[in-house]
C-alpha cells in the first residue's frame, strides 16, 4: 500500500534528516497533525507515543512516482523499523492525520516501538505542545 509518510522530527523540512533523505524524492510536503500522539524527547529525536490525548505536529510528505519503494526501505532502515520485530525503535503503522486544509489523510506514521513507548511513558520527558521545531 503506498501511502504519504506523515513526518515531525528530523525528516521535516529544514530540519537535518530532509536533505538526506527526502529532498528530490517528494511530490508534495504539508503541513499535518497526528491526533492521538504525544511527543517525547530521544538522544537528538523525537519519538511520537500513540495515546488517548494530545496531538502530534508535522508534515505529510508525498513520494514522486517511482520513489516510493527505494524511500520507504530507506526510512524504516533509518528509522531502525523492521515490521514485526518488538525490539524495533518505531513502528511503522497507517494512520489518519489532518492535513492543513482539513482533509483527513491516511499516512504512514513511525510510532515509538513498544518497549521504547513503555520507557518514555515512565521516564521520558514529553515535547510540550506536539512541535519538534518548538522543543525548548
Amino acid at each position: 500500500m503506498s501511502l504519504p509518510f506523515f513526518v515531525y522530527g528530523t525528516l521535516r523540512p529544514g530540519e537535518r534528516n530532509h536533505d538526506l533523505f527526502l529532498r528530490g524524492r517528494t511530490r508534495s510536503e504539508e503541513p499535518g497533525l497526528l491526533a492521538g500522539a504525544v511527543l517525547y524527547h530521544g538522544p537528538g529525536y523525537p519519538y511520537a507515543v500513540e495515546t488517548d490525548g494530545g496531538t502530534v505536529s508535522g508534515d505529510i510528505v508525498t513520494a514522486l512516482p517511482g520513489s516510493y519503494d527505494a524511500l520507504l526501505v530507506a526510512l524504516d532502515r533509518l528509522e531502525d523499523c523492521v515490521p514485526g520485530d518488538p525490539r524495533s525503535l518505531y513502528d511503522r503503522v497507517a494512520r489518519e492525520v489532518t492535513a492543513g486544509d482539513g482533509r483527513t489523510v491516511r499516512a504512514w506514521v513511525y510510532v515509538a516501538g513498544p518497549a521504547v513507548a513503555a520507557r518514555l511513558r515512565t521516564h521520558g520527558r514529553r515535547v510540550e505542545g506536539g512541535d519538534w521545531r518548538a522543543r525548548g
